[in-house]
C-alpha cells in the first residue's frame, strides 16, 4: 500500500521537528517537506503534491487561513488539516469555510494525530473534541432561519485580498504592486469595503480583520 505523503506547514522548528519525528514512526506516512511559513508551504504543496498538509495558522509572511484556500484552489486534490494553539472561534470558521478537512488543537496526543491524518486522508474530517462542539454548535446557528448573514459574505474575493492588506498595514501603492492591479483600482476596492461594512477608518478595519481572523496576530 502506498504511504500517505505529508508537507508539514509550521514555523516553530522544534515543533515541527517534533511532529515529523512523531508522524515518521508510522509505518504508512512519508513526511515528504517541512515548510517554516505560508507562502513556502503554497509552493512545496505545488511541487511535492501531497495527500495532506499539516499547517499552523499563525505564520510569518502568509498565514495558514490564506494558505489553505490558495492550496484548495491549485491542488484541490490536497487535504489541509489545521494544528494550532488558537481556540478562536473566528478563526475555526474561517478555516473551515476556506476548506480545512480538520483543526486539532496542539495539545492533542500522538494516537490523536496520527488518526487525524489517516481520517483526512480517506476523505473524512478530523477535529479535536472542544472544536467539535463549536462545529455543532454552529450547524444549529446557520439552521435556524432568523440567523443573519454574516458581514465577510459581502464581500467578493479581491475586496477580501484588499481588507486583508489594508489590515497588514500595506499603503495603496503597495497593495496595488502585491495584486498588480492599479491604485485608483484599490481606492475603488477600498470604498467598497469600507461602504458594505459600514466601516470609515483603518483602524476599524484591522479591528474587524483580527476579529474575522482575516489576519492572525499572535497572543
Amino acid at each position: 500500500m502506498p504511504k500517505i505523503s505529508v508537507l508539514l506547514v509550521e514555523d516553530h522548528h522544534v515543533v515541527r521537528k517534533g511532529i515529523s519525528y512523531l508522524l515518521s514512526l508510522e509505518e504508512d506516512i512519508d513526511i515528504v517537506g517541512e515548510a517554516e511559513d505560508g507562502s513556502e508551504g503554497i509552493k512545496m504543496a505545488k511541487e511535492l503534491c501531497p495527500d495532506v498538509v499539516i499547517m499552523d495558522i499563525t505564520m510569518p509572511s502568509l498565514n495558514g487561513i490564506e494558505a489553505i484556500k490558495q492550496i484548495r484552489k491549485s491542488r484541490p486534490e490536497t487535504r489541509v488539516m489545521i494544528m494550532t494553539m488558537h481556540t478562536r472561534e473566528q478563526y475555526i470558521r474561517q478555516a473551515l469555510r476556506e476548506g480545512a478537512s480538520g483543526y486539532l488543537l496542539k495539545e492533542s496526543t500522538q494516537e490523536e494525530l496520527v488518526d487525524a491524518v489517516r481520517t483526512v486522508h480517506k476523505g473524512g474530517v478530523a477535529l479535536s473534541p472542544s472544536i467539535s462542539k463549536f462545529v455543532l454548535n454552529e450547524y444549529v446557528r446557520q439552521s435556524d432561519p432568523r440567523k443573519e448573514v454574516d458581514s465577510i459574505e459581502l464581500l467578493t474575493d479581491r475586496e477580501r485580498q484588499v481588507l486583508r492588506l489594508i489590515a497588514e498595514g500595506k499603503t495603496n501603492k503597495e497593495i496595488a504592486k502585491c495584486l498588480s492591479i492599479s491604485k485608483s483600482t484599490v481606492n475603488i476596492h477600498r470604498t467598497n469595503v469600507m461602504h458594505k461594512l459600514d466601516i470609515h477608518d483603518t483602524v476599524g478595519l484591522v479591528r474587524y480583520s483580527i476579529e474575522k481572523g482575516i489576519i492572525v496576530v499572535d497572543k
